[in-house]
């Protein structure tokens, strides 16, 4: 199968590998230029939370855990952050949030509100394109080698006619692994639209699509 044709994008990072043991716990360097924590009422708190999730599930997708901090707490702001902001209300560091920044930029999630250097930015809420490159890189991938593999198997097995395995098994975990391919490569090709109130309707016809499937297969 055609691998799907690729955006001229930033390299993404290469898949983390989840750790289950007790030093998986998010950490971020420690570093002297960590600012002040500004006082937090019960929303700020509850708002880092959710900042600490989103790089908790970001990591999953090959990122670091600070890509998905910064971008959430901006795009949950109503106003552009600079980069000292981000940095006071995460509690990290600013060459750290520096960092953070310029490989989001590079991604396409944030983008500065104009062209000084200590430019406020605001986050890019069309995530998707980010995210089929990481399917593109990776899942796209691991399920190619893994249909290229069956069919070289199939192949053996008919030819050899030992009868020690069973050729039309191998087809059918050869049609899944196909079946798998083809929903990855409609994912990738998917296209979400680009302001807020269009996601948002997107979405809710997203989530319509997937229970109706669900309850197809019951």
């Amino acid at each position: 199968m055609q691998e799907p044709k690729r955006r001229d994008v930033v390299p993404l990072p290469r898949p983390i590998t989840a750790n289950t043991g007790p030093s998986s716990t998010l950490r971020e360097p420690e570093h002297d230029d960590v600012p002040d924590a500004a006082p937090r009422d019960a929303v700020d708190r509850r708002i880092l939370l959710a900042c600490d999730a989103a790089g908790a599930f970001i990591e999953y997708w090959g990122f670091k855990a600070i890509h998905g901090r910064v971008w959430a707490l901006v795009a949950v702001n109503q106003e552009p952050l600079s980069q000292a902001e981000i940095a006071e209300q995460l509690g990290v560091s600013r060459s750290l949030v520096n960092q953070a920044v310029q490989e989001l930029e590079g991604y396409g999630l944030v983008r500065p509100l104009t062209e000084q250097r200590k430019s406020p930015y605001v986050a890019v809420l069309d995530v998707w394109p980010a995210i089929t490159d990481v399917l593109r890189e990776r899942e796209w991938r691991l399920i190619e080698n893994a249909r290229q593999t069956l069919e070289a198997a199939l192949q053996e097995v008919e030819l050899s006619k030992s009868g020690r395995y069973d050729p039309a098994r191998i087809r059918l975990l050869l049609s899944l692994t196909e079946a798998a391919q083809a929903l990855v490569g409609v994912l990738i090709g998917i296209r979400i639209p680009k302001n807020v109130e269009r996601i948002a309707e997107w979405v809710t016809r997203a989530g319509t699509i997937v229970r109706a499937l669900r309850l197809a297969g019951e």
